[in-house]
């Protein structure tokens, strides 16, 4: 369920858009709670389990004139993990999930952004969940991009990704339709 820190890769996707300014670092705006990685799974499948991650941060570069060479890394840390219910939240945060304890922090940091066009692009990189490191692609979107209110300038993209349990050695048997963790990112981020 670390997972949703993919979809904050879906960022650097998103930057590698057209709209944003030309060659800038950014921040993610998590700290004014402008960026959200959220996730959802079957729950037997008769429904959806969804949740999100309180905390966590990341940074994205951004190239208008050659998006392909955008970059994101995003750190979140684990015992954030929010499903809006005690009891489960203390579970996920066990050896049997997230095993928090042992694995404080996921990770993910881009290798490539493939512009596909219509402000839409591929962002492939290396999730880092449980101590176990995959390749995943996020599909990413831009939203938009310009000067806010305050003087500076953000972008905004929304992003999604599936990741498979058993990958990262989460196997717990949550049935056969619960095999798969879908993320979802919306990343609001401020230019440094």
């Amino acid at each position: 369920m670390t997972s949703r820190s993919l979809l904050s890769l879906a960022i650097a996707a998103c930057l590698a858009l057209p709209g944003a300014a030309s060659a800038a670092d950014y921040t993610i705006d998590a700290k004014g709670q402008h960026a959200s990685i959220g996730f959802r799974i079957q729950h037997l499948g008769f429904s959806w389990l969804t949740g999100r991650f309180d905390r966590f941060t990341g940074n994205v570069s951004y190239d208008e004139k050659a998006p392909e060479a955008s970059k994101v890394s995003v750190e979140i840390e684990t015992a954030s993990v929010n499903s809006n219910h005690a009891e489960r939240d203390k579970h996920l945060r066990n050896a049997d999930f997230l095993d928090v304890d042992k694995f404080p922090k996921a990770t993910f940091v881009s290798k490539s952004v493939t512009p596909s066009g219509d402000g839409k692009a591929k962002i492939v990189g290396d999730l880092t969940l449980r101590g176990v490191t995959k390749e995943v692609a996020i599909d990413a979107s831009y939203v938009g991009g310009g000067a806010d209110p305050w003087g500076g300038n953000r972008v905004g993209f929304t992003g999604t990704t599936k990741i498979t349990l058993a990958d990262y050695g989460i196997t717990f048997n949550l049935g056969p339709a619960s095999k798969e963790v879908e993320l979802t990112l919306d990343i609001e981020a401020v230019q440094n």
